[in-house]
């Protein structure tokens, strides 16, 4: 039996990605040495302890049709374009080694004509003319008999949209977490213009095949074209939830004050698993009583903010006259927790 696997996904979707990646990992047999090739349209990907809220522009990201997907492994925020091309290499041990991995994907690029080389503990770097840039960032992930390295390859991703949706909202959270750094970084196409994604899978995937001395057909996956993998559709469903994506985000408190023309509003939110476990809300306003009803109605409730707007509109059967005040109150409130 062939010992080498390579899938190629033809599919965008975060999800999907991720949960081949999730599936090849758990349940493939440790004597296969796998090669992954795969890019997401535009999605923040945040690692398995972060914080959304806390990490992203949530409101931006919504507003651009940005996706949200959380890893199983550990680390920060990232943002995936397509000009990210990325990579995921598994191997059973004892032979795993992540420094066979990145010996692959280095000579990859040197097999392009890019000097490159592994700096610290899980980037590549190039040197250009404005000093030494980083190209490629990588995680590792190990069990007992196998091990897993996955990584992304610049290659003509907009750097400038990472700010956009790594820099959250100034929004008052406290919160427990890891917050991402962001690095000095530069595309491979400004190093070599009119590189392509498809070039870089070839040179990785004829360096892999270069460094085991086998060859095998590349399989082609996409949402059409499922996997041939053990619980597959149970992985992507999951990686695809809210519950998964937003839900996993680790407790944390959130403070939001504005005032209108009818008094001061603040509202003090506790979020666990993405439900709201506790609200506290203060005001000046000469009617209190809505807002008391609506703390009531929000305990337990998902931290989304289409549920918070439902359940303040549901408000007004019980408060006609103050339909205009939790209106108002309703439409902030989808605005700010988004």
């Amino acid at each position: 039996m062939t010992t080498l696997r390579l899938l190629i996904s033809d599919s965008y979707d975060p999800w999907f990605n991720l949960a081949v990646e999730e599936c090849i990992f758990r349940q493939m047999p440790a004597t296969q040495r796998v090669l992954f090739l795969w890019r997401n349209a535009d999605t923040v990907v945040i690692g398995r302890a972060q914080n959304p809220w806390k990490e992203c522009n949530t409101r931006r990201m919504e507003e651009d049709n940005v996706r949200l997907a959380r890893r199983s492994s550990g680390g920060g925020a990232v943002f995936h374009d397509l000009g990210n091309t990325c990579f995921t290499f598994m191997a059973g041990k004892p032979e795993y080694d992540k420094s066979i991995s990145t010996a692959i994907v280095v000579n990859a690029l040197n097999s392009l004509g890019i000097n490159a080389m592994a700096s610290g503990r899980n980037d590549l770097e190039v040197a250009t003319a404005d000093g030494v840039r980083k190209v490629s960032g990588s995680a590792y992930k190990e069990t007992l008999d196998r091990g897993f390295h996955h990584g992304t390859l610049l290659l003509n991703a907009d750097l400038s949209r990472l700010a956009n949706y790594l820099n959250p909202d100034e929004k008052k959270l406290q919160a427990k977490g890891i917050t991402s750094v962001r690095g000095r970084v530069t595309n491979l196409s400004d190093i070599l213009p009119g590189i392509t994604h498809q070039q870089i899978c070839d040179a990785v995937r004829e360096s892999f095949f270069a460094h085991y001395g086998e060859r095998v057909e590349a399989e082609h996956i996409s949402p059409d074209a499922l996997p041939d993998l053990p619980n597959f559709a149970e992985t992507f469903a999951r990686q695809s939830s809210w519950e998964w994506n937003f839900g996993q985000a680790p407790a944390f408190s959130h403070l939001l004050d504005q005032r209108f023309t009818w008094g001061g509003v603040e509202l003090h939110f506790d979020v666990e698993k993405g439900h709201i476990t506790r609200t506290q809300i203060f005001t000046d306003s000469l009617n209190p009583a809505p807002l008391e009803a609506l703390a009531a109605r929000l305990q337990g409730c998902l931290y989304r903010s289409d549920m918070l707007q439902q359940q303040c509109e549901t408000l007004i059967a019980d408060f006609p006259e103050q339909e205009m005040e939790l209106r108002e109150l309703s439409a902030w409130i989808a605005q700010t927790v988004r």
